[in-house]
């Protein structure tokens, strides 16, 4: 049976491997910070392998708001994977199950997250386990000018 628990230092190397296969930018030190948050920020979830050793993780926020929310705080969630040989076996959703229950437990009320408009397989998870599309957008954004 696979086990969701809260991220611990000693899963510090398997989240880098994790982290940076889902987000290839991402620095080992951004890790330290996320093993850091305190429960009330945010948590980060993680699935055990049945012989040992991490096989998922969802990282879940709290944010003041959230397109499409209209309470504050939110629950969102920042990021989910899972190995390729865990695919398609229902982790990633006890993931999200694990995370609402985490927002409840906080007085959250409503769990937002986002995907590229280009993940098409994000956005079918997502609806898979319960979002609801709020808002398509393209964000824009450029430097102040010095005048």
């Amino acid at each position: 049976m696979r086990t969701i628990r809260a991220s611990r230092s000693s899963d510090r190397e398997e989240l880098v491997r994790m982290l940076t296969a889902l987000w290839p930018d991402y620095e080992e030190a951004e890790v330290d910070d996320l093993l850091r948050v305190p429960i009330s920020a945010g948590i980060l979830l993680v699935g055990e392998r049945e012989g040992g050793g991490l096989c998922a993780f969802a990282q879940v926020g709290q944010r003041s708001c959230a397109d499409g929310c209209v309470t504050s705080p939110v629950a969102y969630l920042e990021g989910i994977w899972t190995d390729a040989d865990v695919r398609r076996s229902g982790l990633a959703s006890e993931l999200v199950r694990e995370a609402n229950a985490w927002a409840r437990s906080r007085g959250l009320t409503e769990f937002a997250s986002d995907c590229e408009l280009e993940n098409h397989e994000s956005e079918a998870f997502h609806l898979a386990v319960g979002f609801q599309e709020e808002v398509l957008a393209i964000l824009f954004r450029r430097d102040v000018s010095p005048e």
